[in-house]
């Protein structure tokens, strides 16, 4: 009996050296570093939200998105080398590109319960759209920092999506140099790509340093259950459906920050994987309201007549399942561990897969859980040296209720991702 208390002892020490993520950032609201320190009359701390996420040098890239009326900026970064303590926001690549349309007056909130984030988006097609210039970023919910330097950025266009939406310029994709700052190309989705219900709210770029115009980006359309491909050599992009991209209708309740909800998303999170002996990566894939993992090899993705028809249907596979309350908004492969890290919003928790072991619940590890520091981990990365970053902001509760101001609701997290899969299954 002596040796099994000690053993027990043993394997509760050792697990309690397990690397955690530790906190970088966290508010109570969004804090900008304002021109001339004046703040302005429209601005709503309460309205803006942190989203999304990517590291790229020095600069820590935090979109927000124009949920409602008062965002100040949707696409912005924090300076890491100013101090870790500040978190002050600032726009990228300038306050001018993050500006709304002059004639775009801030609408009053909508009384009752907000109303349906997609079914917004349909209540704007026919607005006449406009930019101010081709740097122009109106709302954006996840972006991508490439192998080549590039920011790629999915602009909605559109703005106080939960009060009274108005579509300021066409959805677009958006791609900045970041050793300059500068615009490279303003790519807007083509009419017939967009249905009803379409809606962009993430980006994977697949890219290789060796052959950086030969990039492809893919783009989950969570709304009309499609994906968009495009391609940056020729500047195209084609729609492709699949039966794997929609929403399983068994996984749509969610329970997170005391707020039950019902959510039909599709097609959200996606991960570029390794480069094969064939030269193909693996695309990994799942639907928000979903607990199984798909995958499909790149090729045929960004073979336009072949994915687009009906041959490529058996080409996508099923991976497996996560297991119950399993919901992910985003994933992320990363090369150093070849192990796929993913947020699980209905754990308060982070959760990995080792890509070289079967897609079970037995493979399923868990870095992390908190149910104070992770409600509703909505973004993730891994940066060039193996960091993970994660960003989670309570986002159920700031939809369908309202955030306690006093609260501390928005946090950045860090870890080693070597050291975060120690003692999981994800360890090779």
């Amino acid at each position: 009996m002596k040796w099994m208390i000690l053993n027990i002892l043993v394997a509760f020490s050792i697990a309690g050296v397990t690397a955690r993520l530790e906190e970088v950032f966290r508010w109570k609201e969004v804090e900008y570093e304002w021109p001339d320190g004046v703040i302005p009359k429209d601005y709503k701390a309460a309205n803006n939200l942190p989203l999304g996420l990517d590291v790229w040098r020095n600069k820590l890239f935090i979109t927000v998105p124009r949920w409602k009326d008062g965002v100040a900026s949707s696409l912005n970064y924090i300076d890491l080398n100013s101090g870790i303590s500040s978190g002050k926001l600032r726009p990228y690549p300038n306050w001018e590109a993050n500006t709304l349309p002059v004639d775009h007056e801030p609408s009053a909130t909508t009384e009752g319960p907000p109303r349906d984030r997609l079914a917004a988006a349909t209540l704007t097609k026919d607005v006449e759209s406009h930019i101010l210039r081709n740097d122009s970023i109106v709302s954006t919910f996840r972006l991508r920092v490439d192998e080549c330097d590039r920011l790629w950025v999915v602009d909605t266009g559109l703005a106080d999506i939960l009060g009274s939406p108005k579509q300021l310029s066409p959805p677009a994709l958006v791609i900045f140099d970041l050793n300059t700052d500068s615009l490279i190309r303003r790519f807007e989705i083509p009419s017939e790509a967009i249905d009803d219900d379409s809606f962009f709210a993430n980006i994977i770029v697949d890219a290789d340093k060796a052959e950086c115009r030969n990039s492809y980006a893919y783009l989950p359309d969570l709304g009309a259950y499609a994906v968009i491909v495009y391609s940056f050599r020729e500047n195209k992009s084609w729609r492709v459906k699949h039966n794997f991209f929609h929403f399983d209708p068994l996984q749509g309740d969610y329970n997170v920050a005391g707020v039950n909800f019902q959510w039909t998303d599709g097609v959200f999170g996606m991960a570029v994987g390794k480069k094969l002996q064939d030269g193909s990566r693996t695309v990994y894939f799942h639907a928000l309201s979903s607990t199984k993992e798909f995958a499909v090899s790149n090729k045929i993705l960004q073979n336009e007549t072949y994915s687009t028809g009906t041959d490529a249907y058996y080409e996508f596979k099923l991976l497996g399942d996560r297991g119950q309350n399993s919901q992910s908004t985003s994933e992320f492969y990363d090369f150093n561990t070849e192990v796929i890290f993913y947020t699980q919003v209905n754990r308060d928790a982070i959760g990995c897969w080792n890509t070289n072991k079967p897609f079970n619940p037995d493979n399923q590890g868990l870095v992390d859980s908190d149910s104070e520091a992770l409600v509703f981990p909505n973004d993730l990365k891994v940066d060039p040296s193996g960091t993970l970053w994660v960003l989670s902001d309570r986002m159920p509760a700031f939809i369908y209720k309202q955030l306690d101001p006093t609260q501390h609701n928005f946090r950045i997290l860090r870890g080693s991702t070597k050291q975060l899969i120690q003692g999981t299954p994800c360890d090779s």
